[in-house]
């Protein structure tokens, strides 16, 4: 219930966003997720609980999907902020990976134990969100323009988007069906999005199959069972790590005189680290899958969580990259329906895992993911072939050229009246 909230919130907080602004968007938001927490930490019920639950996901879900609007706003340099992006996927791998140790040991306490941990960490996150200050363009002029208006008394000093006509119609047909749009008829998004639910899905199946692996295979207890998830978290800093090094000598590359044309091109920039890490998601799979026997030490498909923890993020920097480098002022609704799906897909698949685990066996079961590792794998390289025809050819893509083109003539013709005076 929890991820399907993150499925619910970003197909209406992220377009919003990017209409009145990323700060009162986060602050509701997270105020929304404070109080379900609270609430969870209090159910007097079943019922109430799985209510809460999602209240929570939906809550939670917009830094997910607002982030890389924000990211988009502050750094205009791809390079800047595909550096803080890569820090941020690295560190939110910590949330899942450090969620099932804390719990393992305070949960026999008591459940609610869980929750009022995480409305600890909330209640500390809360003076950090307060002092983040709003970061879209147009919601900061707008801010401005009412307060001139303000202070001067004048009735004529008003932001662009002040100026804009927005009836409740328009809201719901343009802003808030964006993602939807966007997942349905761009090439990109759309694919990116399968790739990125397949991966989140092995992610969250893992929280089931663990048990199945860890427990019944070797006999750990639950706070044991919890510490095998780190080794993910291991391969995560190494992705960071070598996302931080590509990034160097790609600017190497640029630096060149002349430079090569390829560096020139959104997907190199970013896509080879996907085509890096899908060979390294499967491998990981198949090493889970036959290494899991009784006769085999535990260690050894404890391990197979490196590989896997390098894939996923590898993949996932690309990709979020990729979907921000080339939407731009969308990107939080491209990020929306990247979040969507891929929260659909982690709240349903894990469902299928203890069936799967019990007909196919651990081996097969892996196998199989495995299987539609290498069949979903072949997307970024797809991407890096034909990725700016597919751009060229876009709606969004084609919008945002026009919207450059529009901003660069106002430039030039502010930069003439300026001479004039």
């Amino acid at each position: 219930m929890y991820l399907l909230g993150y499925v619910l919130g970003p197909l209406a907080f992220s377009p919003l966003s990017e209409t009145y602004g990323r700060q009162i968007v986060m602050r509701s938001t997270f105020a929304i997720y404070t109080a379900f927490t609270l609430g969870c930490a209090l159910a007097p019920s079943w019922a109430g609980l799985v209510i809460m639950r999602l209240l929570t996901g939906i809550g939670a879900s917009t830094p997910l999907s607002v982030i890389g609007g924000i990211y988009a706003d502050i750094y205009a340099s791809p390079k800047a902020r595909g550096r803080a992006i890569s820090v941020f996927m690295c560190s939110t791998c910590f949330g899942p990976l450090l969620g099932p140790v804390m719990s393992g040991f305070i949960a026999p306490v008591s459940w609610r134990w869980a929750y009022f941990l995480q409305l600890i960490i909330a209640g500390v996150t809360w003076p950090l969100l307060l002092c983040m200050p709003e970061t879209l363009a147009p919601a900061i002029l707008a801010k401005k323009a009412k307060k001139m208006r303000k202070e001067s008394g004048r009735d004529d000093v008003y932001a662009p988007t002040e100026l804009e006509h927005r009836d409740m119609r328009e809201i719901f047909v343009v802003v808030l069906t964006r993602p939807i749009r966007l997942f349905l008829f761009e090439a990109v998004v759309l694919c990116s999005c399968l790739y990125l639910s397949l991966i989140y899905a092995i992610f969250y199946m893992f929280l089931q199959s663990y048990p199945i692996i860890y427990k019944g295979i070797y006999g750990f207890n639950s706070g044991e069972e919890g510490l095998a998830f780190l080794p993910i978290g291991i391969g995560s800093v190494i992705a960071c790590l070598i996302y931080l090094y590509w990034d160097h000598w790609l600017d190497q590359q640029r630096a060149r005189s002349p430079a090569p044309a390829w560096t020139q091109k959104v997907e190199y920039a970013r896509v080879p680290l996907a085509c890096l890490g899908a060979p390294l998601l499967p491998a990981s799979m198949f090493w889970l899958g036959w290494a899991a026997r009784s006769d085999i030490h535990w260690s050894v498909p404890m391990v197979s969580a490196i590989p896997f923890g390098i894939a996923y993020l590898l993949v996932f920097i690309a990709l979020i990259n990729y979907i921000v480098d080339a939407y731009e002022v969308y990107s939080a609704s491209a990020m929306a329906a990247a979040s969507c799906s891929r929260s659909l897909f982690g709240a349903v698949l894990p469902f299928a895992t203890t069936p799967m685990f019990n007909k196919l066996g651990v081996a097969w079961a892996c196998s199989l993911l495995g299987f539609l590792s290498i069949l979903m794998g072949i997307i970024p390289f797809l991407f890096l072939k034909y990725g700016d025809t597919i751009r060229a050819n876009s709606k969004f893509g084609q919008e945002l050229k026009m919207q450059k083109e529009e901003a660069e003539r106002k430039e030039h013709r502010a930069e003439g009246q300026m001479q004039e005076v």
